[in-house]
């Protein structure tokens, strides 16, 4: 999955990311960052994610630019 940081904490490493398909806010798992090359977020960083079975953002890292497309991109105009 993808999204997008909408908020988090170094200190308490309580954030939250909302996912770009239904633009759903999704808790941080604890551990989401760990094996990440990720030492912080920033709000508004574009994210991959997995969910845990919690149904929290868990395995937070860098996707390629394939990965990172925004979904449902509106089409582009047409010339009349």
């Amino acid at each position: 999955m993808q999204g997008v940081i909408k908020s988090y904490d170094p200190g308490t490493k309580l954030g939250v990311v909302m996912r770009d398909t239904d633009r759903a806010e999704l808790d941080l798992a604890p551990d989401a960052l760990d094996g990440s090359v990720f030492r912080m977020l920033r709000q508004g960083q574009r994210v991959v994610f997995d969910l845990d079975g919690e149904g929290r953002a868990t395995r937070v890292r860098l996707g390629s630019e394939v990965d990172m497309a925004s979904p449902d991109e509106p089409p582009s105009p047409v010339d009349r």
